[in-house]
């Protein structure tokens, strides 16, 4: 498989724990969204996904773009250990919260918007990530064991650790939010989300690097 992703993008992120939870090894292709005006906007790239955003994953002679269809299609093709509860019930939450998150609150808040805002932009972000974040801390009281649904790692937490990383990189107060806190805490404690984390990429630049 090859990924086509970018160190601090959240969506990218989410694959890379997939992949890591998983045990699936890839090779990287770094897309810049600064660099050159944003390399995500190359003829080349704009070939691999027309929406000219990353992640985009080459894998069993097919390209997939949009985070969660990926992580959806690595839980078909490589179920264990899986993402998506067996329980119907569980496994709507665990979708509902992955979408809470990958719709309603990160497009908000991602690069293309955030350029619209100027010098509003810090504020736009955080408005945006209070708004999800109030809605989600409180969903999660009824939700969460040890993660985000129960006791087992799934598709919901994959959103949640880059949206979180998003929220502190706006300087957001975390103090309103203890159970996301809670939930956050534990994830980082796990391998998978360590070795994916944007601090240690290959295309990490050197003063961002853990």
């Amino acid at each position: 498989p090859i990924l086509y992703g970018y160190f601090r993008s959240s969506c990218s992120w989410r694959v890379r724990i997939a992949l890591a939870l998983k045990g699936i090894s890839y090779d990287l292709v770094p897309v810049n969204l600064v660099k050159d005006g944003g390399q995500q906007f190359s003829a080349e790239f704009k070939a691999l996904n027309p929406m000219m955003q990353v992640p985009a994953l080459k894998i069993d002679g097919i390209t997939l773009s949009q985070s969660l269809a990926i992580i959806n299609y690595l839980e078909d093709t490589h179920p264990n250990p899986r993402l998506l509860p067996q329980d119907p019930k569980k496994r709507a939450q665990v979708r509902m919260i992955a979408d809470h998150i990958a719709s309603g609150i990160q497009p908000l808040q991602n690069m293309n918007v955030l350029k619209q805002m100027g010098e509003k932009k810090m504020e736009w972000a955080q408005n945006c990530i209070a708004s999800g974040f109030r809605a989600l801390e409180q969903i999660l009281q009824h939700t969460a064991g040890r993660y985000c649904v129960g006791d087992e790692v799934s598709m919901a937490d994959l959103c949640l650790v880059p949206q979180v990383a998003n929220a502190e990189r706006f300087k957001m107060d975390m103090g309103p939010y203890p159970t996301i806190t809670r939930i956050n805490k534990a994830l980082l404690e796990l391998e998978a989300f360590q070795v994916s984390h944007p601090s240690r990429q290959p295309d990490t630049p050197a003063e961002l690097r853990a």
